[in-house]
């Protein structure tokens, strides 16, 4: 778990994506994290974590739903939500954190 502090201890936003290629969902949701992760270039980084090759940090922070989208800055839990969003209501999100 070292290595996922490393990730999000930064100072700008990470918004993390838990999926599996197996859920609709999850996958619905690769092109929008796209867009997302190029609007809003080196303000903030997007990471895809696979649930399935990551079940010990997937437990750890209680997921459940999929997809399951977090931001974290410095460290510190900032928003949370399961479920698909759009990209808009992403980068409306983020860049409160910005």
């Amino acid at each position: 778990m070292s290595k996922f502090g490393e990730l999000i201890d930064i100072e700008i936003p990470v918004l993390l994506d838990f999926y599996t290629d197996w859920n609709d969902e999850s996958v619905a949701m690769h092109p929008v994290l796209r867009d997302v992760a190029a609007a809003l270039g080196d303000k903030a980084k997007v990471i895809k974590i696979d649930v399935d090759k990551n079940k010990d940090l997937a437990e750890a922070l209680r997921v459940k739903g999929l997809p399951t989208l977090i931001i974290y800055k410095k460290g510190e839990m900032k928003w949370r939500h399961s479920g698909a969003q759009d990209a808009d209501t992403i980068i409306g999100v983020i860049q409160d954190y910005i």
